[in-house]
């Protein structure tokens, strides 16, 4: 590529971020609020916030897990986060044992408590074992929260509040997941009273 092919590459790229991050931040603000509400209360009741998802989603769910229990932007007290996607003696006796489609239900049969917080993040919405960790964690009283994208897919009948980024472009709707979950721990922090 040419300087000017790179650098309309990076215009086009860019603006494509910009007006998905706009309409992004149009399409959450409700179902974001509900969401620091519900994640304020299970960390005051002594309870946490459960992380998952594949691929990219998976790393992003230990990305966003870490923040909350190491810490984000300043030093504080230790939030209680998990990323289900950490644990790689569960994940592969789970899939061996159960199939891989249990992956996420059984360790949030195992580790949930009614009252914690548990979020989905899929760029598709259609992941199986993504959908029976909602299903899981709604039978169990635990908020089935989502981040989506895509047009929400299944997902979206089961994340309870639910997060959709409006673009069908899987880059742009994972930057946006990083993004909701940084703010969500800088609002919770917030919220909490910490520094």
């Amino acid at each position: 590529m040419t300087d000017d092919e790179l650098n309309r590459f990076l215009d086009a790229e860019f603006a494509e971020i910009a007006q998905v991050a706009a309409a992004t931040r149009a399409a959450v603000a409700e179902p974001f609020r509900r969401l620091v509400r519900a994640s304020v209360a299970a960390l005051n009741a002594g309870g946490k916030l459960m992380f998952f998802g594949n691929g990219g989603s998976a790393s992003d769910s230990m990305h966003l897990a870490t923040e909350f229990s190491v810490r984000f932007i300043k030093d504080r007290r230790a939030l209680a986060a998990m990323a289900l996607t950490a644990d790689s003696a569960a994940i592969t006796a789970i899939g061996n044992d159960f199939g891989y489609e249990q992956l996420f239900a059984r360790q949030i049969e195992a580790l949930g408590r009614k009252g914690d917080v548990a979020i989905a993040l899929s760029t598709s919405g259609v992941s199986p074992n993504v959908l029976a960790g909602l299903r899981q964690a709604k039978a169990m009283g635990i908020v089935p929260a989502g981040f989506g994208g895509k047009g929400g897919g299944k997902m979206k009948a089961l994340a309870d509040p639910f997060l959709l980024v409006p673009s069908s472009t899987t880059a742009r709707i994972q930057e946006m997941h990083i993004a909701l979950g940084q703010m969500l721990c800088g609002a919770i922090e917030r919220e909490l009273g910490l520094p």
